[in-house]
């Protein structure tokens, strides 16, 4: 497997993203994911790796900066690096833009087959991508913020898979049907998978706080990346 270090830009902003994929004679679907509120760390970068073994490029973007990172379990730092764009969903799609346009420039990827996919903040992220009306195949949300911001969407061409945990503090049963209309009125192909008695942050075997909300889970784990397999089959 192939792993490199890409430099881009968003405007000014320097970025840097993780890329993963096993050489081959043909062009590959790329899958951009898309980091937690901690940035592009480790675990952003094995999920590439991941997807890199499944047959596609896996790209690790970078929404915070190049060499800007958060870490386990600090909440206030994290915060501090999330909560501008959770705030201003317009420079959110800037950001999650600017890295679509480096990935499909990437040398072995065929341009014109690309999903998305992200982590709790990644999740917010690549719903606002498919709320921007890009033309990508389809998103997946993880444990993802449904949440919309105050800009109006545009119309929104991919299909659409949120794995999500029915216990989750930071997405509360009213939130998902808020979602479910929106994507309903929208006429999106969507789909929200929950699953019971689960928390926040379930794919990620660090999470260990119940009363922060977040929990990982061994059997939705087994079952996100079965379903994510899926769906990438189904749209590439």
């Amino acid at each position: 497997m192939k792993k490199e270090l890409i430099d881009y830009n968003d405007g000014s902003a320097e970025l840097e993203a993780f890329v993963a994929y096993e050489e081959a004679d043909s062009l590959k679907p790329l899958v951009l994911v898309v980091h937690d509120w901690s940035g592009r760390r480790d675990f952003a970068c094995k999920a590439a790796e991941r997807v890199a073994g499944m047959g596609y490029v896996g790209m690790a973007v970078d929404m915070y900066g190049k060499g800007v990172f958060g870490s386990d379990g600090d909440v206030e730092l994290n915060s501090s690096l999330m909560d501008p764009f959770a705030s201003d969903r317009a420079m959110l799609r800037d950001r999650i833009t600017a890295a679509l346009e480096a990935g499909r420039n990437l040398s072995q990827v065929d341009a014109s087959k690309v999903a998305a996919m992200g982590y709790c903040f990644g999740g917010m992220c690549v719903l606002e991508l498919a709320r921007s009306g890009a033309d990508v195949a389809g998103v997946i949300s993880i444990h993802g913020i449904f949440s919309p911001g105050d800009i109006p969407n545009k119309e929104i061409k991919a299909k659409i898979l949120c794995l999500h945990g029915h216990e989750d503090p930071m997405v509360p049963p009213d939130q998902v049907l808020a979602f479910e209309t929106e994507m309903t009125k929208a006429g999106a192909d969507w789909q929200v998978h929950a699953y019971g008695n689960t928390m926040h942050a379930f794919t990620n075997p660090a999470a260990n706080n119940p009363d922060f909300g977040t929990m990982y889970d061994e059997v939705a784990e087994r079952r996100t990346y079965q379903a994510l397999a899926n769906f990438l089959d189904e749209i590439f």
